[in-house]
């Protein structure tokens, strides 16, 4: 897997081409028929080749993922297509002709940032993923806008560049890294290597403590459906600003430093904000444009008396509000014959699965619990998603 030169021969792509689709459970047999044809050490390969494609799809989409080329890291830690071309989109904005993208991995964001008709220098340091990132520039016919180099990032010269990207390691041999400093290269040093650029993305994972944050970037934490992928430090636009974006859209919602929200009553509805709102620390934005407050000071759940349409928020109408018990709770969801049991949490120690095992519901109706605390008391909250 550390040498795709074999793959991208003729007999390599054409191998690629006959096994892709492999199910899991046909590989052996798959293999044993081709290895009558082809070297065992090939066979192993595309097929590898081939899991790590169906892996990526969700990622990059089928047409692209079955065009590229993947190590394990590489599908793990790319950006999500989608993601990585509202960046470049954003640089295009910014007036950038050029970037230097700097710990490129598989060629992801380079990807993104030419298809927005960017120049873009893509580094890395380990051989195998350079190979990686310059076999995708190949195969994406965008070889003419990304020049990939094996280099170490620390030594590259990027003044000839509008603009530096740069996305460091955040896994070790142990699995995730949550020290920004441990980083590979370390924060400090990509953002010293930012404030050498006009403008400079750094992406870092979204649970960075907002005091890690430079007085003088932009951060900007984003969501694709709902799902938190990765907060980025912009320097050279709006220093000190913070911004929650979510995908598709783009929506963003600017902080406008509002105090914490206050605390009162449970209303008719509960708001469940995206998470890129909550990461921000944006949720007192959305409570005042609901005109609600919070269930509980720790607590990211808003609550109002009115239903307003927000995409920064699910609003959910509470039918029901019970002290923890899960017996009760099973009577009620018996009586109202629930079936469909959606299970929320935010301040419990309670598993939905655990609470779904106790409750064991039955019936034709669905229903929304959500485990949660009211003003310090942990407390059962059931409706369903509000119809806006």
């Amino acid at each position: 897997m550390n040498d795709l030169a074999p793959l991208l021969t003729p007999e390599g792509r054409a191998l690629l081409d006959e096994v892709r689709g492999t199910a899991p459970a046909d590989e052996l047999a798959v293999a044993t028929r081709l290895r009558r044809d082809h070297p065992a050490p090939l066979v192993s390969a595309a097929l590898a080749q081939a899991r790590l494609r169906q892996r990526a799809v969700a990622k990059f989409g089928t047409e692209d993922a079955h065009r590229m080329f993947f190590t394990p890291h590489g599908v793990e830690q790319s950006t999500r297509a989608s993601v990585a071309a509202y960046r470049a989109a954003r640089l295009t904005e910014l007036g950038v002709t050029s970037v230097a993208d700097l710990c490129c991995g598989i060629g992801g964001d380079a990807i993104a940032l030419a298809r927005a008709g960017i120049r873009v220098l893509a580094v890395d340091r380990d051989p195998a993923t350079a190979a990686t990132a310059r076999a995708n520039a190949d195969a994406l016919g965008l070889a003419g806008l990304i020049e990939v180099r094996e280099a170490d990032v620390t030594e590259v010269d990027t003044s000839g560049h509008d603009a530096v990207f740069v996305d460091p390691a955040r896994r070790g041999g142990r699995g995730r890294i949550f020290d920004p400093e441990a980083y590979s290269p370390p924060l400090s040093w990509a953002v010293a290597a930012a404030r050498t650029a006009r403008v400079a993305a750094l992406k870092i994972a979204p649970g960075v403590p907002h005091e890690a944050v430079p007085a003088d970037a932009e951060a900007e934490w984003i969501s694709d459906h709902g799902d938190v992928k990765e907060v980025v430090l912009w320097f050279g636009t709006e220093p000190g600003a913070v911004r929650a974006t979510l995908l598709p859209g783009p929506r963003a919602l600017r902080g406008a430093g509002l105090p914490d929200p206050p605390v009162r009553p449970l209303g008719r509805y509960l708001y469940e904000p995206d998470g890129a709102v909550i990461r921000a620390h944006l949720v007192a934005d959305v409570a005042a444009e609901l005109d609600g407050g919070l269930l509980d000071a720790t607590i990211a759940y808003v609550t109002a008396d009115t239903l307003r349409p927000t995409p920064y928020a699910t609003a959910y109408e509470i039918t029901d509000q019970l002290p923890f018990n899960v017996k009760k709770l099973k009577a009620l969801l018996r009586e109202r014959g629930v079936g469909v049991l959606t299970v929320k949490k935010r301040g419990s120690a309670v598993e939905p699965e655990e609470l779904r095992r106790k409750v064991k519901p039955q019936g034709p109706n669905a229903a929304t619990v959500f485990l949660t605390r009211v003003a310090g008391a942990p407390t059962m909250l059931i409706g369903a998603p509000a119809a806006v």
